[in-house]
C-alpha cells in the first residue's frame, strides 16, 4: 500500500530587524524572535535575503554547509566564534533556479560563500537547533520593482512549506546610533511603513523613494530596507499582516518585523 505525504501547510513569509551581533546579549529580543519561531510551523527550508548581500546576478551562496562570513568589524572576539552549522539546500537551490529563470530572471552561484549575519543573527534566535536547511541569495539590484518581481517568482515556494524571510532594518542610520531618545524622523518613517505594509499599498512601496517621510535620514543608504520588497512581493495575496516585534534600538532603529500571511 502507498503511503500519501500530506502537502506542507502554507508557510508565511517574513521581514526580520536582524540587529547587530550584540543583539545576541540583548534576552528580551533574543525571547522575542524564539517565540516567533516556536509560534510559526516548522519550515521544510528557509530561504534568506540580507542586507548585507547585493551581487548582480542574482546570485545563490552556498548549497552545502560552509564557514559563515563574520562581515562586521570591531567587536568583541567571541562574535568571531559564532557558528550556524544548517544544513545545505541544494533541493532548494534548483527550485529556486527555476523559478527565477522561468521568470526571465539571471541567476548565478557562489559555492564558497556561508551565510552573513544578516542570515545566522536572528536564525540563531528562532532557530537555535539548526536543523532547517538554510540557503540564501542575493539582492540583484536595489531598485523595488526589480526586489518586487524577484519576490512574486519566488512566491511558488510558500506552498511548499519553504519560509521565505527578508533581514534588515526598517530604519537605519549609523549616524543617529544611540540618540538618547528616538528621533522624530525615525518614528515618522517607522509609523509610514506600517501603515503602507498594513493596507497592502504596493504602489506606495515601490514608489517609497518619493512618498516616504525623511528617507534621507531613516535610509542614508537604502540596503537594510530594500530586502522587505522581497517579502512584500513574495506575499502579495497575503490576507493577514502582523508586526510580531516593535519598538526600537539604540534609540533611532525600529525593531519593527513583519510576518505576511
Amino acid at each position: 500500500m502507498s503511503t500519501v505525504t500530506a502537502p506542507s501547510p502554507r508557510a508565511p513569509v517574513l521581514f526580520v530587524a536582524h540587529g547587530a551581533p550584540m543583539l545576541l546579549d540583548d534576552a528580551g529580543w533574543v525571547d522575542e524572535l524564539h517565540r516567533w519561531g516556536a509560534a510559526l510551523a516548522k519550515p521544510t527550508a528557509i530561504l534568506m535575503i540580507s542586507a548585507h548581500w547585493e551581487a548582480r546576478p542574482l546570485t545563490i551562496a552556498a548549497t552545502r554547509p560552509v564557514p559563515l562570513i563574520y562581515d562586521f568589524y570591531g567587536f568583541p572576539e567571541r562574535f568571531y566564534r559564532l557558528k550556524y552549522a544548517a544544513p545545505g539546500a541544494p533541493a532548494l537551490a534548483d527550485r529556486v533556479r527555476g523559478l527565477l529563470r522561468a521568470a526571465d530572471v539571471e541567476v548565478a552561484d557562489a559555492p564558497t560563500r556561508g551565510l552573513d549575519h544578516g542570515s545566522y543573527i536572528p536564525l540563531m534566535c528562532m532557530y537555535p537547533e539548526a536543523d532547517v536547511p538554510v540557503l540564501q541569495i542575493s539582492m540583484p539590484s536595489l531598485e523595488p520593482a526589480a526586489l518586487f518581481a524577484v519576490g512574486r517568482a519566488l512566491a511558488p515556494l510558500r506552498d511548499e512549506g519553504v519560509l521565505i524571510v527578508g533581514s534588515g532594518f526598517l530604519t537605519h542610520n549609523l549616524g543617529a546610533m544611540r540618540s538618547p531618545v528616538t528621533p522624530q524622523w525615525a518614528t515618522e518613517f517607522d509609523a509610514w511603513i506600517a501603515d503602507v505594509l498594513l493596507r497592502r499599498d504596493v504602489d506606495a512601496l515601490l514608489d517609497y523613494r518619493a512618498r516616504a517621510p525623511a528617507l534621507r535620514l531613516a535610509h542614508p543608504t537604502q540596503e537594510h530596507f530594500a530586502p522587505v520588497l522581497v517579502s512584500a512581493g513574495a506575499a502579495l495575496d497575503a490576507d493577514t499582516v502582523r508586526f510580531p516585534i516593535e519598538g526600537f534600538w539604540f534609540g533611532s532603529f525600529t525593531r519593527r518585523s513583519l510576518q505576511l500571511g
